[in-house]
């Protein structure tokens, strides 16, 4: 189980630096061509703290060399933290506003929402945002619109068959706690997906 859990965490920190990756070498072609010497900044903010998104990171960074990109010869990245305190990320994304970066790569959703309201311009790159949609980070994923693109991890669907899941583990249980933080838009998503069904 332990093998199996790592193996699905390499290969999902190599699909988000290389989905990531791909998409800002697609966005940093029209400003090459417009100043070739200007070297690409991506803002890079996250919800959670740093330590906790250090393999992300790591990933991130491995994608990007990959393609030619290494952190402060040919791209910088400028790395901004939450540590779990979502009142933090309006000022974090509006300070990478004011840094002109070229993209903003978000991570989760209360991320994703706090760069969308600092800019309507700066292309955002959405990581691990549970449901897009319904939490009006985009219209649509077939057509986002906007200035918002990335990854959905869909975590939302999942909440349910794992609630069904600990039913048939604990039969007996007839009470279910569950500690979900309310400032993230995803999570009372989420909960009323439980009460709906269960």
């Amino acid at each position: 189980m332990g093998k199996n859990r790592m193996r699905f965490r390499s290969e999902n920190n190599l699909k988000f630096a290389v989905v990531v990756g791909a998409v800002l070498l697609a966005l940093s072609f029209p400003a090459e061509a417009q100043q070739p010497k200007k070297v690409p900044r991506i803002g890079f903010l996250e919800s959670g703290g740093a330590e906790r998104t250090k393999s992300r990171l790591a990933a991130f960074e491995q994608g990007l060399r990959e393609l030619g990109y290494v952190q402060g010869k040919n791209i910088l990245i400028e790395q901004r933290y939450a540590a779990g305190q979502f009142e933090k990320l309006p000022e974090l994304a509006a300070e990478l506003v004011r840094l002109k970066v070229d993209v903003i790569l978000a991570g989760g959703a209360p991320a994703a929402h706090a760069a969308k309201e600092a800019t309507t311009t700066i292309p955002i790159v959405m990581g691990n945002a549970a449901d897009p949609v319904g939490t009006g980070l985009v219209v649509s994923l077939a057509r986002p619109g906007g200035n918002i693109t990335g990854l959905s991890d869909f975590f939302a669907g999942v909440i349910t068959k794992r609630l069904e899941l600990l039913k048939e583990v604990v039969s007996s249980a007839t009470r279910v706690a569950v500690l979900l933080n309310p400032a993230n838009p995803t999570n009372p998503l989420q909960r009323g997906q439980d009460l709906k069904r269960h």
